[in-house]
């Protein structure tokens, strides 16, 4: 690996460290050490959380978990310059990075369905991830090893052009997401009359607007050229995010679980209706799930109750 003269914690997008600062040494060791333990746990979480060990938001939420295990190491190994052979810290990484990044943002997407249940909403949000992959993957994969390999200038400026903007490009993504989140479990909040459960979503708020928050501070410490925080630190962030992931399945469920149904006084049956459905503006007989699931499908819409097969108890 090539290495660089100055010991500013921005150089090294090829090479290892060779500054002398034992603060960035130190710093790099305890993103990495935290990243590796948040992953153990999560990865102990995952199958303790999920009843069943299959679906879209189990396999993305253990991909999107292990991914950061590889990417962290590659770096590692990188920066410390542990091993002459150059492919297998950039291939490591590499791995990690797709499967980390790509990983959360279907994490998000899988999360969605318990609360949005537009099908055409769903589908271009899964058509946005789709897209990014080879909008942002692909070029930054590319210039990665181009950079690692060539060791030309012109391969390194490409690279580090790519990487601010492979980085604003995911976290965009991710907001997108996570707002479309905030805005229907804000609707749920405002039909919600339960202060348990407006109080347990105003925390599903908070901990989305955490996540957002930590995308925004990785932009910046990425356009402050601090290529060594900003990638070791990535590793720590999106373990924590998947953390409050687990957190946030587990309050969204119980909410749906307990007041997906309750007795309201507009129904002299007894009938009951979903806790977030505003009884005057209800068209359908929930008594009836059968006419209530043809007149959805009809508009394109899936039932309430559909994005909840996520094997989670």
């Amino acid at each position: 690996m090539s290495n660089s003269s100055d010991s500013s914690p921005g150089n090294w997008i090829t090479g290892s460290y060779t500054g002398n600062s034992d603060g960035v040494k130190i710093t790099i060791a305890t993103f990495v050490s935290v990243a590796w333990y948040n992953v153990l746990e999560l990865i102990v979480l995952i199958f303790l959380t999920f009843k069943r060990y299959e679906g879209p938001y189990f396999w993305s939420m253990l991909i999107a978990s292990v991914g950061i295990l590889p990417y962290s190491v590659g770096y590692l190994i990188k920066f410390f310059d542990l091993t002459s052979a150059t492919w297998v810290p950039v291939t490591l990484l590499t791995i990690g990075w797709w499967t980390m990044v790509t990983g959360q943002s279907f994490v998000l997407y899988s999360r969605l369905h318990l609360v949005i249940q537009n099908i055409r909403v769903l589908r271009y949000v899964r058509t946005m991830i789709i897209t990014n992959i080879f909008l942002l993957h692909v070029p930054t994969t590319v210039l990665t090893y181009a950079a690692n390999f060539s060791n030309s200038t012109t391969s390194v400026a490409g690279y580090d052009v790519m990487e601010k903007l492979q980085l604003t490009g995911f976290c965009v993504q991710e907001v997108i997401i996570s707002g479309l989140y905030m805005w229907e479990t804000n609707r749920m909040l405002r039909l919600n009359q339960d202060h348990v459960s407006r109080k347990t979503i105003m925390q599903l708020l908070a901990v989305n607007v955490s996540c957002i928050l930590m995308d925004i501070a990785l932009m910046i410490i990425e356009f402050m050229n601090f290529y060594i925080y900003q990638t070791t630190l990535k590793a720590t962030l999106y373990s924590i995010k998947l953390k409050l992931e687990i957190a946030v399945l587990g309050k969204l469920v119980n909410i749906a679980h307990q007041h997906m149904w309750r007795t309201s006084s507009f129904n002299p049956d007894g009938g009951r209706c979903p806790s977030f459905v505003d009884p005057s503006r209800a068209l359908h007989d929930f008594n009836h799930p059968d006419s209530l699931a043809t007149s959805s499908n009809s508009k394109g819409r899936t039932s309430g109750t559909e994005g909840l097969e996520t094997g989670i108890p």
